[in-house]
């Protein structure tokens, strides 16, 4: 199964990137699935003006992109809270592509406030909806991220190692099951 991690931040300097590198490092190294690491910020994507239907009619210079998420089996969507939102850039990027039609999703929030991104993981599940995506209701919710993970993307607080464990043991779970 190939799982596509897309890290929703734009900002070069995130500190929810971290979460996410520790995801594709953990899930590299526990499962035996293609694991990648899509960074929005690496595709300062235009404003959304035509869905991109197939490889072939994503534009030269995005090919790469779309190289990505077309064969992807499965994303885990990484993502700040923006105004009680998600990233306006992980909308943008998914907007580009065709709904998503029955394939899984993790969501994982991350901020350094003691919510999460609780209500980011709210609209989240609204955006995999409409995407027409499967979400596992097991999200993982990361408070004070920049006191979890440092900027590799190593846990520095191991309290939280139990909720990445749940959150991708359930992930996983779905995932095989969708996947076949």
């Amino acid at each position: 199964m190939k799982i596509e991690i897309i890290s929703g931040s734009p900002r070069h300097e995130s500190v929810t990137v971290r979460v996410a590198k520790f995801l594709h490092k953990f899930l590299s190294e526990t499962t035996t699935h293609e694991v990648n690491l899509l960074d929005v910020s690496d595709f300062p994507l235009p404003a959304i003006q035509k869905v991109w239907t197939s490889l072939e009619a994503v534009p030269e210079e995005w090919k790469h992109l779309g190289e990505r998420i077309f064969p992807a089996d499965a994303f885990i969507l990484v993502t700040p809270e923006f105004n009680g939102s998600y990233s306006p850039a992980m909308k943008n990027l998914l907007d580009h592509f065709p709904k998503q039609i029955h394939k899984p999703f993790g969501i994982v929030t991350a901020s350094v406030g003691a919510m999460g991104g609780m209500r980011a993981s709210q609209q989240m599940q609204l955006l995999v909806a409409a995407l027409f995506g499967i979400a596992s209701p097991q999200m993982l919710i990361t408070p004070l991220v920049d006191k979890k993970f440092d900027a590799e993307g190593n846990l520095l607080d191991e309290s939280f190692q139990k909720q990445v464990e749940v959150f991708v043991k359930e992930y996983l779970w779905l995932a095989e099951s969708l996947v076949k």
